[in-house]
């Protein structure tokens, strides 16, 4: 199935479980806090398929980064004049 379907199927399980909690929620009344708890956990499903959708249908958009490959040489030391060794100071000066 692809993703297109899988999210449909979600969606018609939702809608059942929405149309079920309805029907407890009839049943039981909706002033406890438990059924308050389901109702409010019902509602962020449906949100989260919504963003699910919402990402599903614009992919191009986490375009993932070239990898920039590091060679195994050892680097120029010349890129290292006029530095200071972290942590000991300047290579001309005793540390501390």
């Amino acid at each position: 199935m692809s993703v297109h379907d899988e999210l449909s199927s979600v969606q018609r399980c939702l809608d059942d479980l929405t149309r079920s909690v309805g029907r407890l929620e009839q049943q039981l009344g909706s002033g406890g806090l438990d059924m308050r708890r389901v109702r409010t956990d019902t509602e962020h499903l449906r949100e989260s398929i919504g963003i699910l959708r919402a990402a599903a249908a614009s992919p191009a958009t986490t375009k993932r980064p070239d990898l920039v490959t590091i060679p195994d040489t050892p680097y120029d030391d010349s890129l290292w004049i006029d530095t200071d060794d972290e942590g000991l100071g300047a290579r001309d000066r005793r540390a501390p």
